[in-house]
């Protein structure tokens, strides 16, 4: 066997409904040479029992209420016996038996300090959420435009790297971002690998929507990468708001899934909310906490 051994360190909860399908796709990987490690949050719904018979080299179970994503992959990453950590989400089931080697292939350049792979939507997907599937990691991908881009979903991470400087655990949302962007300011690179490829999404509600939208606006603010027009209403969250629902529309025209589309403007204007919100509640919090000015 000379493929190196590599630790796959899987987030669980509740996902009891695709943790099967998940794990045995993980046995009919043609890399064979690796060790899981579990860190499951309080799940109640049979997941431990599947988990368990699985026999992980590790199994880590914590309350919901303990569940921080940084710290848990912090964990996970001391856990792991082996250069590379290759993250999966128990709900994002691998495609085919090539999921795991293109990763570990682009992890063996120094300076790739993080890969991510593909992730194709599940077929009861709504058409909002398969957009942005799309438009991250479609074959056209816009995602490979943008100022950054990373997924944790299905991933890796190079220890040598991670073991300068881990997932930050200040934060509650967008600590892969974070994280990453930390990465390439150090000088490393960041790798696509659109072979390796997961199935995995969420129908979420409105309320779901704008809850997960605001923390990740307050995490990117609370990090620095914002400036003052993400402030600004009109830019923000109307001129956002017409970007999203035009790549909406455009898309619910061509799967001919029209009928969705009033339902897309209603989640991309909760998204563009929340951002706003997020983004304006920190720099509230940093106004407040100025020192006055002596009378």
């Amino acid at each position: 066997m000379n493929d190196p051994k590599v630790s796959i360190i899987m987030r669980s909860f509740n996902e009891a409904w695709a943790l099967g399908d998940t794990l045995k796709a993980l046995t009919q990987q043609d890399y064979r040479n690796w060790e899981l490690i579990v860190i499951d949050s309080g799940s109640s719904d049979g997941s431990e029992k599947i988990i368990r018979a699985f026999q992980p080299a590790h199994f880590i179970q914590i309350q919901p209420h303990e569940y921080n994503p940084s710290k848990v992959m912090n964990h996970g990453m001391r856990l792991a016996s082996t250069p590379f950590g290759i993250f999966l989400n128990a709900d994002a089931t691998p495609q085919g038996n090539a999921w795991l080697r293109p990763m570990v292939n682009a992890l063996q350049a120094p300076k790739t300090a993080a890969v991510f792979g593909r992730q194709i939507p599940r077929p009861d997907c709504q058409a909002v959420f398969a957009c942005d599937y799309e438009r991250c990691f479609g074959p056209q991908r816009e995602s490979a435009q943008w100022d950054h881009f990373f997924s944790m979903v299905s991933s890796g991470l190079r220890k040598d790297v991670w073991s300068q400087r881990g997932f930050r655990e200040d934060l509650q949302y967008a600590e892969d971002d974070e994280y990453t962007r930390w990465c390439k300011a150090q000088g490393y690179t960041i790798e696509y690998c659109p072979d390796s490829i997961a199935m995995h999404s969420h129908n979420y509600t409105l309320e779901q929507v704008y809850k997960r939208s605001y923390g990740d606006a307050r995490a990117f603010a609370q990090a620095g990468s914002i400036n003052k027009n993400h402030l600004k209403a009109f830019k923000t969250q109307w001129l956002g708001w017409a970007s999203d629902i035009r790549h909406d529309l455009r898309y619910c025209v061509a799967q001919k899934r029209v009928q969705e589309f009033p339902f897309a403007a209603r989640v991309r204007w909760r998204q563009r909310k929340g951002k706003l919100d997020g983004f304006r509640s920190v720099a509230l919090n940093r106004s407040s906490n100025k020192p006055k000015a002596s009378q």
